[in-house]
Parts: structure tokens; sequence; C-alpha cells
């Protein structure tokens, strides 16, 4: 047992790196996904029965469109965005492979979780918003993102915890990062320890950031 976690020591700086990959992935495809998938689950809000913008075509469009990317598992995904992604990067391995990937599953599936809380918004606020001659912008950044701040909190913090989850998967291709780590020492060389080790340092960064996202949501909370 002993000698086992050892071996886990000796590879901390491949841990180093791999956490490092893993990072550069969450950051680039969760910021990518707050912004371009927060403006479309907004604009698929606003498109919506009886909203600021109805269009009832372009709002079944784009639910659509949301509906059928979610769809894909990741990994096929990534597999399926291999031209695309050498044309960006110039690669098709590596964490700023792989966030290409990452990125565009997190603006769907956040674009989802933001029309999700919009809707939670009470209607009777919109309106109160419009009867006032509230112009349209202040009314989404004033009223809607406002009284839906404490939900879309706790949306980015599922969103980032997605994003760790499939970055993780990534390492199957050649993404790296922890979860290429675990799969090159713990599965392929029969190391478990390495395994465990990536494990327990997934599920304590799953515990921080949904610890902070929560005590962020509540202390925005003013319902």
């Amino acid at each position: 047992m002993g000698s086992g976690w050892d071996s886990v020591w000796a590879l901390r700086e491949e841990f180093i790196k791999a956490m490092t990959e893993t990072a550069i992935m969450v950051s680039i495809a969760s910021s990518i996904g707050i912004i371009l998938g927060g403006a479309l689950g907004v604009w698929l809000y606003l498109t919506g029965d009886r909203q600021l913008f109805q269009n009832r075509l372009l709002n079944e469009s784009l639910n659509w469109i949301i509906s059928f990317m979610r769809a894909f598992p990741f990994v096929i995904l990534m597999i399926a965005l291999m031209p695309v992604t050498r044309a960006i990067v110039g690669t098709s391995f590596g964490p700023f492979a792989a966030s290409v990937a990452l990125s565009l599953a997190a603006i769907f599936y956040f674009a989802r979780l933001v029309e999700q809380n919009l809707n939670e918004v009470p209607r009777g606020v919109i309106e109160a918003a419009e009867a006032m001659g509230t112009p349209p912008r202040q009314i989404v950044t004033k009223v809607l993102l406002n009284e839906a701040r404490s939900g879309l909190v706790l949306s980015v913090t599922i969103l980032i915890i997605a994003v760790l989850g499939e970055s993780a998967a990534s390492g199957l291709i050649g993404g790296g990062g922890i979860g290429d780590l675990g799969i090159r020492y713990g599965h392929q060389r029969y190391m478990p320890e390495v395994m465990y080790a990536v494990l327990i340092l997934l599920t304590f960064l799953v515990v921080v950031i949904q610890t902070a996202g929560n005590s962020l949501s509540k202390a925005l909370n003013k319902r």
C-alpha cells in the first residue's frame, strides 16, 4: 500500500502538468460557454411565447438546434470535430484542441440552463417593467438577469462541474489533463493508486466548486 502511494508522489510533476491542462480546458470552455451560451439562452427565452421578441419560428429553430447539439455524447463530438479542431488550433490533440469541442458542448448546455432560469422569473415583474416604459435592453439586464442571478450562479456552477467531468473524458482521445493521467497510468500501466488519486482529486474539486457556487447563490438570493 505504502509503496503504491509512493508512486503517486513520484508522479507529482505529472499531476501538476495534468492539473494545468485541465485548468486550461475548463477555463476556456466555461468562459466561452457562459458568454455565448448565455447570449443564446437569453435570445431563446426572449423569442418565446408572450416574450419581448416573440418569434415562434426562430424560437422553435433555436430549441431544435440546442436539443440536437446536446444529444451528442461528448467523446463522439470530439472525434467528429477533429477536422475543425485542426483547422482552428493546428492539432487535434492536447488541451487547446480539446477546448474546441468542450466549448461547443458548453455553449448549448449553458443556453438551456439560462432559459430555464429566466423562465422562473415571475411574469408580473417583466410586465411591470414594460408598463413603466423600460427599454427592452434594460428589461433584460436590470430585470431578467438581475432577478435570475441566484439561479444563474448555480447554473454556472453546474456548467463548470460538467466541463470538468467532460475534460476528464477528453483524455480518451489525447485531450490531456487529469483524466488522461488516470487512463495512462491508472488503467494502461495497471497503477490503481493513480486512478484513486485522480478520483479523489476530481471529487475534491467538484465539492469545492459546488460549495463556492452554493454560497454565492445564497448570498445573491433576495427572494
